[in-house]
């Protein structure tokens, strides 16, 4: 009998947790060039729950890869990071953000060329737009250039295809080819310095 209402409270102790937690649990998405390449900074932060690749900022509902990419549609890629806002804040995020991209190319990332590889920061509220703008400042002030990353409102979000979805621990050769061939690192240690992120 002990041993059930020890079960009973245990249950009932793990319900009330989660329902807490629930009302923590927020999303935010950034665009920064190829989305395979920003997963992997935000998946190894304590609180972040889950990323996912996609589409945002376009005009064309349930865009294809191969819509996106051709061009045309407004969509860039992005990564949509679902964390616990007790346990990661959203300034910690966009700090995250800023050190993957490069804030200074207004035509793509890195190899990846055109408006659909552009960086972009999209706010879901005031406060994450005070924050994505203070931060924008901070940076230009740091590197003292003008940024190019768009600080723009939160737009529909299109998860993309799954083959896309954490595509460097399925492909870990192909995605570290990739991401050498088109310099990622090596530009982003040009515009940051030397870095863990």
């Amino acid at each position: 009998m002990r041993r059930l209402i020890a079960i009973g409270l245990l249950t009932m102790a793990a319900l009330v947790s989660a329902q807490e937690s629930d009302g923590n649990i927020q999303t935010a998405v950034f665009a920064g060039g190829c989305f395979w390449c920003m997963e992997p900074p935000y998946d190894k932060l304590d609180g972040v729950l889950k990323t996912t690749s996609g589409y945002s900022g376009g005009k064309v509902p349930n865009p294809t890869y191969e819509q996106v990419s051709g061009g045309g549609t407004g969509h860039a890629e992005v990564v949509q990071i679902t964390y616990d806002a007790d346990k990661i804040s959203y300034q910690q995020l966009l700090d995250v953000f800023w050190k993957n991209v490069d804030p200074l190319d207004g035509g793509g990332q890195f190899c990846d060329r055109g408006d659909h590889y552009r960086s972009a920061v999209f706010y879901g509220n005031a406060e994450e737009k005070r924050l994505a703008e203070a931060s924008k400042q901070r940076v230009a002030q740091q590197l003292g250039k003008s940024i190019a990353t768009q600080v723009v409102p939160e737009a529909t979000f299109y998860p993309a295809e799954r083959y896309h979805q954490d595509y460097y621990q399925r492909n870990p050769v192909r995605y570290k080819y990739y991401r050498y061939r088109c310099g990622r690192d090596q530009r982003l240690e040009e515009v940051w310095g030397s870095q863990d992120s």
